[in-house]
């Protein structure tokens, strides 16, 4: 989605309602701002978000999971 929008009193700008439903962008957030090659880039720094569309860094396989939860379950075996 691409749209323009116009700068307001005090250097304001507003996000148009679709383009901050597309993004789940909720009053409070907490958004970076950034410029790079003489762009504005606006970073919405949401957990969920950034999880399913957010660069990956890391790996872990099904068995790996499967394996810390045995690990994690096995420090509360017996502790009633």
């Amino acid at each position: 989605m691409e749209t323009k929008v116009k700068v307001g009193k005090k250097l304001t700008i507003h996000i148009p309602k679709g383009i901050a439903e597309e993004l789940n962008i909720k009053e409070g957030d907490v958004l970076t701002l950034k410029v790079k090659d003489n762009k504005i880039i606006l970073e919405v720094n949401n957990a969920v978000l950034l999880s399913i569309k957010g660069k990956k860094f890391a790996r872990i396989s099904p068995d790996e999971i499967e394996k810390i939860s045995e690990e994690e379950q096995g420090k509360y075996e017996g502790s009633d």
